[in-house]
C-alpha cells in the first residue's frame, strides 16, 4: 500500500525537508513513480541510477527530487558516500564501467564466432572502455568497419548463422539518412543492426562529462570533428581531441542513453543463451 496521494501538490518540487533523501546503495528496490518501473539499484553516479528489474531489464534514472517511491514511501535518491580510508563498512560487489557486476579472477574464454561491428577505431575503443569487461566475461569480439557503405557485403562474407551472430552498431541510424537505407538491406534473423542518432560517436559522450555546455552545431559542408574542435576552441588535431574526450569516460554514466541502449542490445543479442544449445 503507498502512502497518501503521491501525486497530491507539487510532487516534482517538494518543501525542503517533506520528502527524505536516501542513498541509493546496492540492491535497494525502489520504483520510478513516474514510469512505474521497479527494480534493484546497480549502480549510482552523482546525475543517475541505474535499476535492474527481476528479468535483467536495465533503465537509467536521473536523480530528480521526490521521483521514486521506496516500499511505498515518496523518496529522493541521492548518490551514496563514498566510504572513508579504513572503513569496514558493508560493501557492494564491484561494478564494472557498464555497471554490471564485475567477475573477479576473469580467465580469457574462447571467442565466440558471434561478433559485434562498429563503424570505426573510435567506437570500438569506447565500447571496449565501458563494455570491455562484459565481453570478455562473454568471449566477444569487436571489430570495426571503417563506415557502412558496403554492410550488405559484410553480412554476407561474415556468414551469419544460429550459432554465428552479427550485431551492428550504426552512427547516425535516423529515419531517411544514408545509413538507414544502407541497414534496410540487411535482411536475416541472425543479424542485429541497432544505432544512435548522432553524426559521430563523439556527441554519445555527456557534454558535462568533458565540462563543455553542448557540443557545437556544424554547418553543413564543412568536416564535422574539425567543426567541433574549430568552436570549443581546441588547439588540437582530431586524433588528440579524441584522447581528450575519451579520457573524459570513466563509467557508462557519462554516455548519452542513445548509445548505452543499443550496445546492450547488440551484446544481448550475440550472447543470447539460445545459440550455445
Amino acid at each position: 500500500m503507498y502512502e497518501r496521494d503521491v501525486l497530491a501538490g507539487n510532487w516534482r518540487r517538494p518543501l525542503k525537508g517533506k520528502i527524505p533523501q536516501v542513498p541509493a546503495e546496492p540492491d535497494m528496490v525502489v520504483e520510478d513513480a513516474e514510469s512505474g518501473f521497479c527494480g534493484a539499484v546497480v549502480a549510482c553516479d552523482k546525475e543517475a541510477v541505474t535499476l535492474e528489474d527481476r528479468f535483467g531489464r536495465r533503465r537509467l534514472f536521473p536523480l530528480d527530487p521526490a521521483a521514486f517511491l521506496l516500499e511505498g514511501r515518496t523518496v529522493t535518491l541521492v548518490r551514496p558516500a563514498a566510504a572513508s580510508p579504513g572503513s569496514r563498512g558493508p560493501q557492494g560487489p564491484r561494478r564494472s564501467a557498464s555497471g554490471s557486476i564485475a567477475v573477479e579472477g576473469l580467465r580469457a574464454r574462447v571467442a565466440r564466432e558471434s561478433r559485434i561491428y562498429v563503424e570505426g577505431v573510435h567506437d570500438a575503443a569506447l565500447v571496449e572502455k565501458v563494455w570491455g569487461h562484459d565481453l570478455r566475461v562473454e568471449g566477444v569480439v569487436v571489430e570495426y568497419l571503417e563506415g557502412v557503405d558496403h554492410l550488405p557485403k559484410i553480412v554476407a562474407e561474415f556468414g551469419p548463422g544460429p550459432e554465428r551472430r552479427l550485431g551492428v552498431l550504426v552512427d547516425h541510424l535516423v529515419a531517411g539518412s544514408k545509413e538507414s537505407r544502407i541497414a534496410a538491406e540487411v535482411s536475416s534473423p541472425h543479424v542485429l543492426v541497432a544505432g544512435h542518432p548522432f553524426v559521430d560517436v563523439w556527441q554519445a559522450v555527456k557534454p558535462s562529462a568533458l565540462r563543455i555546455a553542448a557540443w557545437p552545431r556544424v554547418p553543413r559542408g564543412l568536416p564535422w570533428k574539425e567543426g567541433v574542435i574549430a568552436a570549443l576552441g581546441w588547439s588540437v588535431d582530431p586524433a588528440e581531441a579524441w584522447r581528450r574526450i575519451l579520457g573524459s569516460v570513466t563509467t557508462y554514466a557519462d554516455l548519452e542513453p542513445e548509445l548505452l541502449g543499443p550496445v546492450e542490445r547488440l551484446i544481448d543479442f550475440v550472447t543470447d543463451p539460445a545459440q550455445d544449445d
